[in-house]
């Protein structure tokens, strides 16, 4: 099977991550700045995009060559052999971007692009009249151009892989399932612990964490562009999908839970597990962060609180992070992690947090704020 450079994207501070859940999938790789670069066949795409659950999406290199001038980009797009990708009627749009090159204006790196893609294809479909026309299945295309080396790209993905399809509604400020997915991640927990979260809004990290659990794929319930390809059989995606289904545990117990202040997000986030089949393992209430008690030990506590960016937000904010401290304070078992961009979140908490990371949520610059309790004493082993 044709092997090929693949790349996972992925949002700045969350690359190592990526890097880790490639490796997991059994395929060596090298970390970059926003991206995780890894070999592998067809079957790897389709595994790529099934599996990742904090990239952005997953990319195939089509093309990398220095260009400066317009004709070095014509001539060496020109000389690849785009039949191999794209057959006689793909719709194949083109993208682009460029860092710190000689090429600024991306409009005509893309309309470049495309004509030397267009001439290549005319000449090995000999098509009539010298028309394309683009009524097959989609082949996005990406130029990207730094420092005056151009990579071009084939979007497998589709929509990004944060789209899992099962979010049938959100609040205002929906954390994205990938950030949600990374930050249990950095956590130390395990299915067979408590896990919470006091500030679900529509549910995305208890489903996450569900998800992580059950060793379920997030994209399980969603379909990718790359599906429709004439070059990735269905039998490879039959396969990958097959691994899915086998390596799922549907049958291992957890406890999650969400508590939002806004019985009206408690309601989506409810139909949102639904969506995903996860309804009966996660306990959604409203519910007070100063209000939470816990019976068990040894839990972990995620949470995205409000941040209090807005006018007028961030006394009340900041009074909710000094209760929440004091709810948490008993806890001396429990992990507890909060996202936010307060940088008073220590002081009004109470508590300095054993370790900070840098992490960005959409645009906004954030802290994951680390808490870790006792760790969980070792099961006896018979002897």
């Amino acid at each position: 099977m044709k092997t090929y450079t693949l790349i996972a994207t992925a949002p700045m501070g969350i690359e190592a991550i990526v890097a880790k859940e490639v490796r997991d999938l059994g395929y060596d790789c090298t970390v970059d700045n926003g991206k995780v670069v890894f070999e592998g066949d067809a079957l790897a795409i389709c595994r790529a995009n099934l599996w990742l659950r904090t990239a952005d999406r997953v990319k195939v290199q089509v093309a990398e060559f220095t260009a400066k001038t317009f004709d070095e980009l014509f001539e060496k797009t020109k000389a690849v052999d785009w039949s191999a990708y794209l057959p006689e009627h793909a719709s194949f749009p083109v993208t682009g971007k460029s860092v710190k090159s000689v090429l600024a204006s991306v409009p005509d790196c893309q309309r470049i692009v495309k004509k030397a893609i267009a001439e290549k294809l005319k000449s090995a479909y000999q098509t009539q009249g010298g028309w394309l026309e683009e009524t097959g299945p989609e082949y996005k295309i990406e130029v990207s151009l730094l420092k005056d080396k151009a990579v071009i790209t084939l979007d497998s993905s589709g929509a990004g892989l944060h789209k899992r399809g099962y979010r049938t509604g959100q609040g205002e400020a929906p954390l994205k399932e990938t950030l949600a997915a990374a930050l249990i991640q950095l956590t130390n927990w395990t299915p067979d612990r408590p896990f919470v979260d006091p500030f679900c809004g529509s549910g995305t990290i208890p489903i996450e964490a569900a998800l992580i659990g059950q060793n379920i794929a997030p994209g399980f319930n969603r379909d990718f562009a790359s599906e429709r390809w004439e070059w990735i059989s269905k039998e490879v995606w039959d396969q990958a999908r097959l691994e899915v289904e086998d390596k799922a545990n549907y049958d291992q117990p957890l406890s999650i839970s969400g508590y939002d202040l806004d019985h009206r997000m408690i309601e989506i986030a409810k139909a949102n597990a639904e969506e995903a089949g996860l309804a009966d393992f996660i306990e959604f209430k409203q519910m007070q962060v100063k209000d939470f008690r816990a019976k068990e030990e040894y839990g972990v506590i995620v949470g995205n609180p409000p941040y209090g960016e807005r006018l007028g937000e961030k006394k009340a904010v900041e009074a909710m992070y000094k209760d929440m401290g004091e709810a948490f304070a008993g806890l001396d078992t429990w992990s507890v992690y909060m996202l936010t961009s307060n940088e008073r979140f220590e002081e009004c908490y109470g508590k300095k947090a054993t370790k900070k990371r840098k992490l960005f949520n959409g645009f906004i610059k954030t802290d994951y704020y680390q808490y870790w309790g006792k760790r969980p004493p070792k099961p006896n082993k018979e002897k």
